[in-house]
């Protein structure tokens, strides 16, 4: 009885002081399964509507911003342009889900409004797939930084004939991440370009890797986007998402390659094939024991264990009801292990995943949601999601 009495003092100690999460101890046992919630975010004000939701990222009160793509994209319907409005480019919710500030000039902002990223400071980084500029604004909205020349890239903007080689310009590029140690930015030159491409927090060129093709340290030649991500891990390692190759490739800062997890293999050669590695995050706990994986090829967001690269299990199908993915493109994690995802052609719009227990991992996955139908996610109402 002493034992017991012992045992049952040191856990009320270790959850008292706080030592103890329900979180982590599910992520030592097994990835973490996810339900829907469709109630977020809430109703848009000001009869808004999105065009597709190229970009997702979180500052450190944990409100999302996303970056919309509008009239400009050819992004809204005709009985939209009629009835409704554009919403600015750039939205920010608070954790509820609220609007709470809005901002954006397309003037000014990249063509092809796709990824950003939010840095250290608060800043928010914006990249164009139509243009050849990265920029950084103030939390609010203030354009503090820019990248390249608007309407210039780096040979001509598109894929077929970059150059791959500009210290003062991009061409297309797909996403940014910024170094909260040195303040370094690292871009996914991806859609006209094939490197990754690094500028210090001034703005000057540093230093470069990765060329078109299909070898390890390559970037996919066709397909567009490629590198289409970034990230940096809290070892200071480099994940780049190489779409139409089926692989994330993760280097050192310097560009050593040190691993290539390959994703689906043969999602980008299949006719109308648009590759499977589209963005990254990472689980909140220190260690980041999970790498997250958006594969909009296969309309699935892949949970996979960080250090192997083995996928562990993964939920999604097409579709447009809650939960189901079109055109799967982004992707945020907080710090309650959160999904935020956006989706871009015929999706246009942003869905939240909530951890709800624990689900049983396995290296075994055919068809969607890609897992072994013998080991079910847990289900708890609307499984949807989580069924076969």
């Amino acid at each position: 009885m002493r034992w017991i009495y012992l045992g049952t003092l040191a856990s009320a100690l270790i959850v008292a002081l706080g030592l103890w999460n329900p979180l982590k101890a599910a992520i030592n046992q097994g990835a973490p399964a996810y339900k829907v919630d469709p109630f977020w975010p809430k109703p848009l004000p000001d009869r808004w509507v999105t065009g597709e939701v190229a970009g997702t990222c979180l500052d450190s009160s944990e409100h999302l911003f996303t970056i919309n793509r509008g009239p400009q994209n050819n992004n809204l319907t005709a009985k939209e342009k009629d009835f409704a409005t554009a919403s600015p480019p750039v939205i920010e919710f608070d954790r509820a889900g609220n609007v709470v500030n809005a901002w954006g000039d397309l003037a000014i902002l990249p063509n092809g409004l796709h990824g950003c990223f939010v840095d250290y400071q608060d800043n928010v980084w914006i990249a164009g797939n139509g243009d050849g500029i990265v920029q950084k604004y103030s939390h609010g909205g203030n354009l503090l930084l820019q990248i390249g020349t608007k309407g210039v890239c780096d040979g001509p903007c598109g894929e077929a004939a970059s150059l791959n080689s500009s210290t003062v310009l991009l061409n297309e590029p797909a996403n940014m991440t910024v170094d909260a140690t040195n303040g370094d930015i690292y871009i996914a030159d991806g859609y006209g370009n094939h490197r990754v491409v690094v500028f210090s927090k001034a703005g000057t060129y540093l230093r470069q890797w990765g060329s078109a093709g299909h070898a390890p340290g390559q970037f996919s030649p066709t397909g567009g986007g490629h590198p289409h991500c970034v990230r940096l891990d809290n070892g200071g390692r480099v994940y780049a998402c190489d779409r139409a190759n089926d692989r994330v490739q993760v280097f050192t800062k310097t560009g050593t390659l040190l691993q290539v997890i390959p994703i689906k293999p043969g999602t980008g050669q299949v006719p109308a094939g648009i590759g499977s590695a589209w963005d990254v995050d990472f689980s909140a706990d220190r260690a980041q024991t999970f790498l997250f994986d958006v594969d909009g090829g296969n309309e699935v967001l892949w949970e996979m264990d960080k250090t192997s690269g083995s996928i562990l299990i993964g939920f999604g199908r097409p579709g447009h009801m809650a939960g189901d993915f079109t055109f799967l493109h982004s992707l945020a994690v907080d710090r309650g292990n959160n999904l935020f995802l956006g989706e871009t052609i015929g999706g246009r719009r942003v869905q939240k995943f909530v951890p709800v227990g624990e689900a049983r991992a396995t290296d075994e996955y055919k068809g969607s949601p890609h897992y072994d139908p013998r080991f079910p996610h847990a289900r708890d109402g609307d499984d949807r999601n989580q069924d076969d």
